[in-house]
Order: structure tokens, then C-alpha cells, then sequence
């Protein structure tokens, strides 16, 4: 295994790190382990959901859907009590 120092860190990086370690219950050295695993991981050549959806349903087939032309025009959404 192959060791590393990291210099000049910034404390306020110092405190995130450690508060994001306690987080998931790891010690500092295993938290800087794991995101340098995730940052270098290469992307899974796998299918994505779409694709992953048509090759356990597709063979099932469709169906088509009757869409009903919209009657008026849209109304933006209320985020206050007197528009919902």
C-alpha cells in the first residue's frame, strides 16, 4: 500500500472533513480513503435505467395512451396559502 501527506490544508477543510467522518461513522484517514475512491472510480460501462427497464419489460410490449388535448391554458404554480 502506498502512503500519501496531503500539506497546507485549510482548517475550515480540516473541520468539514472531520464532521463529514463522523457522519458516516469512519475515522479521518478512512473519510479522504473513500473520496479519493469515488473521485478516481470510473464509470460503470453497465445500462443505464432506461435501458436496463426495456431489457426486463420490452419483450412485454407497450401500450399507447390517449392523451386529451389540454382544455385551457396553464396557470403557473402558487407557493402562498391563497393560491394552491
Amino acid at each position: 500500500m502506498a502512503a500519501m501527506s496531503i500539506r497546507n490544508l485549510d482548517e475550515r477543510v480540516m473541520e468539514l472533513l472531520r464532521i463529514r467522518a463522523a457522519r458516516h461513522g469512519r475515522s479521518m484517514e478512512a473519510e479522504v480513503r473513500a473520496i479519493i475512491v469515488d473521485a478516481v472510480r470510473e464509470p460503470d460501462e453497465g445500462p443505464n435505467l432506461g435501458q436496463a427497464i426495456m431489457t426486463r419489460f420490452g419483450e412485454l410490449g407497450g401500450i399507447e395512451l390517449e392523451i386529451p388535448p389540454r382544455s385551457g391554458a396553464p396557470r403557473a404554480a402558487g407557493f402562498d396559502d391563497d393560491n394552491p
